[in-house]
């Protein structure tokens, strides 16, 4: 009973974090403009929205249905360490910093995935085995 619950809410963990991810994805492919203003505020092309906006999409659906749950969240979390940067570099506006912390606190949620592996409930899970 208790490894079934724990199943249930690290499968409810990884959806909440897969929303994160999947509201960004909707949210640069809705209405990018505001996303290509910051990313060339910091010297970057802002056609690199694009890639970024599947990779967070298809990250999303990785983080929940698998396979590689435990890859996927590292890199996530590596992805969250490494965006923080940018947030820092708006950091004059406090609400980048409040971003810059949310995305270190992530990652660790997401490293904790990593360590722990997605349960019974994920695609190419064999039974028995929990990574």
């Amino acid at each position: 009973m208790a490894d079934q619950m724990n199943d249930i809410v690290n499968l409810a963990g990884r959806i909440l974090l897969a929303l994160l991810f999947l509201g960004g994805a909707a949210q640069k492919m809705a209405d990018p403009v505001p996303v290509e203003a910051m990313i060339v505020t910091l010297r970057l092309p802002s056609a690199i929205i694009w890639p970024v906006a599947i990779f967070n999409l298809l990250a999303a659906v990785g983080l929940v249905f698998g396979p590689g749950v435990r890859a996927w969240a590292l890199v996530l979390a590596a992805y969250c360490i490494f965006t923080s940067w940018f947030h820092w570099q708006l950091r004059a506006d406090p609400w980048q910093i409040t971003i810059f912390v949310k995305n270190w606190s992530i990652a660790g949620g997401l490293l904790v995935l990593a360590a722990q592996g997605p349960g019974r409930f994920a695609i190419g899970q064999r039974p028995g085995r929990m990574s």
